[in-house]
């Protein structure tokens, strides 16, 4: 990355100007755009590490899921693609209703699956019975995100909680040469948080935290998405 430009020379190629800023605010702005141009390259840096991992451990077993249709193994969740993305969603069957933050992150999938399978296989899984996700969906409005159930916790226990804790998770698989492998899963847990920062990953997914960080209210430090807004939770 040595060839770079430095972010400040980028910046200086800003010709962007608005009705009735003065110079104070545009000094911030080019500071900002400094940092952003910054952030940019960290996040290019840190996807190449991830493409460049060394092969992660191979799959211990076929995992069987429930789908709609009937019993799905991992492999078959693959379809023609040769990577798989999973996310672990939190509607354990003790769970009186799904995880709001859950809902919120995979609703921003359910007009982007086909865009998404034109390069991977993508599947969302839960504990709680298939029968149940489906009426989750259909409470949802959700025709199109994949729901399967783990429904004896094999694959929770191995990928995503050991002690089969209703927690969320997102794994990325592989199959090189008809063997499958665990890629990367995403490891920042809630105890890595820096302070006064709610539990995140590195780069959150839901385009609504995207979205309310270019606001000037931000995300706030006290409030959540809800599951509805007519007096539920």
């Amino acid at each position: 990355m040595s060839d770079l430009v430095p972010a400040a020379e980028l910046a200086a190629r800003n010709t962007a100007h608005f009705p009735n800023e003065d110079a104070t605010y545009r000094t911030a702005r080019n500071a900002l755009l400094i940092r952003k141009i910054e952030l940019r390259r960290q996040i290019e840096e840190t996807a190449a590490l991830r493409r460049a991992l060394p092969p992660g451990g191979e799959v211990p077993r076929d995992y069987v899921f429930a789908g709609l249709a009937g019993p799905v193994t991992l492999s078959e969740l693959f379809g023609d693609k040769d990577t798989l993305v999973i996310y672990s969603f939190m509607y354990g069957p003790q769970r009186k209703a799904p995880c709001p933050m859950c809902t919120s992150m995979v609703g921003t999938w359910e007009g982007k699956i086909e865009d998404i399978r034109q390069r991977v296989a993508v599947a969302v899984t839960a504990r709680s019975p298939i029968e149940r996700l489906e009426q989750w969906k259909r409470d949802r409005g959700w025709r199109q995100i994949p729901f399967y159930s783990d429904t004896d916790g094999d694959f929770t226990r191995d990928y995503v909680s050991a002690e089969d804790a209703d927690m969320p998770g997102y794994t990325v698989f592989t199959r090189r040469d008809g063997r499958i492998r665990h890629f990367w899963s995403e490891e920042i847990g809630f105890d890595m948080s820096d302070p006064g920062q709610d539990p995140r990953g590195a780069v959150q997914q839901d385009t609504l935290w995207l979205l309310l960080d270019t606001t000037p209210e931000g995300r706030g430090g006290d409030w959540y998405p809800s599951l509805s807004y007519d007096g539920g939770n």
